[in-house]
């Protein structure tokens, strides 16, 4: 006499669960160990924020128009972009420029290309900045004229956009980059040709 043994479908759908929830649980602990090791580097190169130094502001107009709220402006910019870091690289997204006075915008926002900055790089981004009718507080005549008297005019640069860290081969998610550069500017005398530059280079305040 033979004796048979059979496994139910019950069995067979417990063994299926414990194969799938083994299964489960080996790609979740590889997912883990990945993200963690990530985490590790992360901690060990963590990045410095780039710093960026402005190096030469030229003002060659800045008019009030008629009515004289609106303002018409002409700038050149140079600003030396340095990455600190030995082992991190940055993407730059989406980046864009422009002047400001008294914290009114006074000219019209100036795209830069997007670029790779590799470890400890230094890069020169050039702009041109133009406004053409900017809308302007009935202050503006008045401060400026104030600043004509004193001799030096303050005006702002800024810039804008997302970055992104690279680690190796990998790539971090965007992080927004705001960058504010002072630039102290010389009035030139009456009736003296030229434009209005920058007194001297001056380091620039970097938020990410």
């Amino acid at each position: 006499m033979s004796l048979l043994v059979a496994t139910s479908p019950k069995d067979c759908s417990k063994k299926g669960f414990h194969l799938n929830k083994k299964l489960l649980y080996g790609f979740s602990t590889l997912l883990v160990s990945i993200l963690s090791l990530v985490f590790l580097v992360w901690l060990i190169l963590h990045p410095t924020k780039p710093e960026f130094y402005l190096k030469d502001t030229a003002v060659y107009e800045l008019s009030l128009a008629s009515p004289p709220r609106l303002l018409n402006s002409t700038i050149q910019t140079t600003v030396i972009s340095k990455n600190p870091n030995a082992r991190v690289g940055i993407y730059y997204d989406q980046l864009r420029t422009y002047a400001a006075y008294k914290g009114q915008q006074i000219t019209a926002d100036s795209a830069l290309p997007p670029f790779y900055q590799g470890h400890q790089d230094i890069n020169i981004l050039s702009s041109s900045l133009n406004g053409i009718s900017m809308p302007v507080a009935p202050s503006f005549g008045f401060e400026v004229s104030r600043d004509q008297t004193a001799g030096k005019l303050y005006l702002e640069l800024k810039l804008d956009g997302k970055l992104r860290w690279k680690v190796g081969s990998w790539v971090s998610g965007s992080y927004r980059i705001d960058v504010d550069c002072v630039a102290v500017i010389v009035l030139r005398p009456g009736g003296d040709p030229g434009p209005m530059t920058l007194v001297q280079g001056t380091r620039c305040s970097t938020t990410v």
